[in-house]
């Protein structure tokens, strides 16, 4: 069999699971175009408006906590259909809600989903992808997100021109809101098509499916191998438990996973995705010029997200993420001078879209990399779910907590806080992350276990 025909099904399995990230992208930035309609229109305080535009992460830590337990009892594929189908019954719930309540239960219901795409999908590639592309391909996972990111900036856009103010403010927001049934039912359709995790079968001793989908993506010699590999990874017969993270094999790779899951996150990227809009306007720029500095924000995301993709595998991980880490520090203290010195102009978005290319292009996609590849196979899917967790938990904190700092300290004084975290994040990434690239992920799981 020639690499082109093997490779095939890799590359078609790691489009579809990053569906998944594209509606973890689509989902979660909706907010940004609605929120300060549904401010209006509701009468929301500061400390609502944080509480409307964070709402759906309470249902991503849920999610995220419960389906790497349940992707290990029913398969990787079956609990990513779930998700599909919550994205499902969120969008067109919050469409349709009555009143501020219903649209948070829906919110929180297309959270779940959110949660479930964004732990099981980089962790169904990780279990797909041959070594020496893995990481690019669970990049592929995060362009996934900013292409689900820049698809409702546009969608937002496009629909707050169709009329005016008022109706943006009564039903225009709905609409942002409800177009997401499309892309979720599109996702449903495409996981239909592809196979179950070949480690997922593995560890249920569904040997003969297994190799029939290692040799499609390996070839036969190296399909062998990676069996035989994988079944020496899963020789210890024990269930797995939560106990199981306690022990010395598992308890550095899960720390280091937790903090790295949430030092990507308070560094500030969810308080520009989610409030982008809202942040240009304070500069005094007009509700149609802050959409369109928003669409800028996606695209540098999409294009930076691709440098990650081409550079991850031949570069490395940790160079890209000090790199990155280096640059928001830097972005984020300009951002802070310029709302400190109350300037206006294009050095805010300048600033702004330094920071979102230097994120995109380290910790946006490499925290879901390192974080697939880091765990052993029997624990991989538990491990993932604790480090989503944290990393669900510190989002919410961010998109709680951004419009209260906002009030009480100033835009400043809040983008230098997020500037002290990404040089913490610098020197932790330093010390602490492992380089894993061109590794299998069983030869990685024998390092930390060493």
């Amino acid at each position: 069999m020639s690499s082109t025909s093997y490779s095939t099904l890799i590359y078609k399995s790691t489009l579809v699971a990053s569906v998944g990230g594209l509606l973890f992208g689509y989902d979660t930035a909706v907010i940004s175009g609605a929120i300060g309609f549904m401010k209006v229109y509701y009468q929301l305080s500061d400390v609502m408006t944080g509480w409307v535009a964070s709402c759906a992460l309470l249902g991503c830590i849920v999610g995220a906590m419960y389906s790497g337990k349940l992707s290990d009892r029913v398969g990787r594929k079956k609990v990513l259909m779930l998700s599909a189908f919550l994205f499902v019954i969120s969008s067109a719930g919050t469409a349709i809600a009555p009143d501020l309540w219903f649209f948070v239960l829906f919110r929180i219901i297309g959270g779940m989903g959110i949660g479930i795409a964004s732990m099981l999908s980089p962790m169904y590639i990780s279990e797909m992808a041959p070594a020496r592309i893995r990481g690019r391909l669970i990049s592929i996972f995060q362009l996934g997100i900013v292409s689900g990111i820049l698809v409702i900036y546009f969608v937002n856009a496009y629909i707050a021109g169709i009329h005016n103010e008022n109706w943006n403010i009564t039903t225009g927001w709905r609409w942002m809101f409800g177009s997401g049934v499309i892309p979720s039912v599109i996702f449903i359709l495409l996981l239909l098509t592809v196979p179950e995790s070949p480690r997922w079968l593995a560890s249920r001793k569904r040997n003969s499916e297994a190799l029939a989908i290692l040799t499609k993506i390996n070839g036969t010699e190296r399909a062998l191998q990676e069996l035989k590999s994988i079944d020496g990874s899963l020789q210890d017969k024990t269930p797995f438990s939560f106990s199981d993270l306690k022990t010395l094999q598992l308890k550095r790779a899960l720390i280091t996973g937790i903090l790295l899951a949430v030092l990507s996150q308070i560094t500030g990227i969810n308080a520009i995705m989610y409030y982008a809009p809202e942040i240009f306007k304070s500069t005094g720029v007009g509700s149609d010029s802050a959409f369109m500095q928003t669409i800028l924000v996606g695209i540098i995301n999409v294009i930076f997200t691709l440098v990650a993709i081409k550079y991850v595998d031949h570069w490395g991980r940790k160079k890209l993420l000090l790199l990155g880490t280096t640059g928001m520090a830097i972005c984020l203290f300009v951002t802070g001078l310029v709302f400190y010195q109350q300037q206006q102009g294009y050095l805010l978005l300048i600033a702004i879209l330094g920071y979102i290319a230097c994120f995109a292009m380290s910790l946006g996609p490499l925290t879901f990399v390192v974080i697939a590849e880091i765990f052993p196979t029997k624990s991989r899917a538990m491990a993932m779910s604790v480090a989503t967790f944290f990393l669900w938990l510190a989002v919410f904190a961010v998109s709680q907590t951004f419009p209260v700092m906002v009030g009480s300290l100033g835009n400043a004084y809040t983008f230098w806080i997020y500037m002290i975290i990404a040089v913490f994040t610098f020197i932790f990434i330093w010390k602490m992350i492992p380089e894993t690239k061109g590794k299998t992920l069983e030869e990685i799981e024998k390092e930390w276990t060493d």
